[in-house]
């Protein structure tokens, strides 16, 4: 029995390293791609035009039109963009911290739309849902905030940052070097969450972790067998989850629709504590940019869950031509 367990480790670690290359290999195709048509904006000065398209959207929400600006590098790019455009931006500009919370929950539900976006459309989520939903979505959330901040008087006091970035470096090197290093750490992240969710299911912890969320994911219209890569999403990010919904996609652990509607719910709340903490760091409220963020996803998705046509929903054929292996073709 003691000889059998060291060459039974090392099949599984084979296994489970095989696995997360697959998946990994399979985002970084979609990735890369994306990464280079977001520098390729960045450069071309999209980010600028589409910062005027934001603007009249601004007023609305009680926000200076200059922050379009912060919106629409965070939408392109990522929230660490944001926060050193936001910090060009305003200056000795005086802010609420209703005004920045109402901000970083637009970056919140915002952002990173090329790589987060063409992840998602490869698990099946089309691109007008994906604007609809983080754009769309956002500017509403944002709407409903600055509604109840004035209405309640609340958070009308002056903002204080705590923390303030320093220069970036903006050459073409320090990019591809940090790029390399994102996506080195990407697919040891993959690895360490496949590794961890076979020792869950070894240990039977999975079974505890559906159980506990079998409540929010029945209101949510979202089968149990998604617990595990929801919990991923909403503490780790988007792409994370993405990457672990196309490997369950491929096994059949979970259905069309439930990959819709988890991948949808993570596009409105993902990366709780990283992302939360960035926007934090603006002076932003926790009501705003944590608590109001995950009711709007919760509600929206309860919503959709209910639509009829969900029921229709079907995996990409590329999902299983991605994942075939020479054994399945024979």
């Amino acid at each position: 029995m003691t000889k059998r367990l060291p060459a039974r480790l090392l099949s599984t670690t084979v296994q489970t390293s095989c696995e997360a290359w697959a998946v990994y290999w399979t985002l970084l195709k979609v990735m890369v791609p994306a990464l280079l048509i977001m520098k390729a904006l960045e450069v071309l000065g999209v980010t600028a035009l589409f910062a005027q398209w934001l603007a009249p959207l601004m007023s609305p929400l009680g926000l200076p039109e200059p922050l379009s600006l912060v919106w629409a590098a965070t939408l392109l790019t990522n929230i660490y963009t944001g926060l050193v455009i936001f910090f060009e931006v305003t200056g000795d500009t005086p802010l609420t911290v209703a005004q920045v919370t109402v901000l970083g929950t637009l970056m919140a539900v915002g952002h990173s739309l090329p790589i987060e976006g063409a992840v998602a459309r490869l698990a099946g989520v089309p691109w007008w849902l994906t604007l609809l939903l983080r754009v769309g979505g956002a500017w509403l959330l944002g709407w409903l905030l600055h509604l109840s901040y004035s209405l309640g008087d609340w958070l009308q006091y002056a903002n204080h940052v705590v923390w303030e970035p320093s220069a970036r470096d903006t050459t073409l090197a320090a990019w591809l070097q940090g790029q390399a290093t994102t996506l080195a750490t990407i697919f040891v992240v993959i690895l360490a969450l496949m590794g961890f969710l076979r020792l869950l299911r070894w240990l039977g912890v999975e079974r505890l972790v559906h159980k506990l969320l079998y409540p929010l994911l029945r209101l949510l219209g979202i089968g149990p067998a998604a617990a595990n890569i929801t919990v991923i999403g909403i503490t780790l990010g988007l792409s994370f989850g993405a990457g672990l919904l196309l490997r369950e996609a491929h096994s059949g652990r979970l259905t069309p629709r439930d990959i819709l509607l988890t991948l949808c719910f993570l596009g409105l709340c993902h990366s709780l504590i990283e992302d939360t903490l960035l926007i934090m760091l603006l002076g932003a409220d926790l009501s705003g940019i944590l608590w109001a963020r995950l009711t709007f996803a919760l509600v929206v998705i309860a919503l959709m869950a209910r639509f009829p046509w969900l029921e229709r929903a079907q995996l990409p054929s590329w999902i299983f031509r991605a994942h075939s292996t020479p054994d399945a073709k024979s």
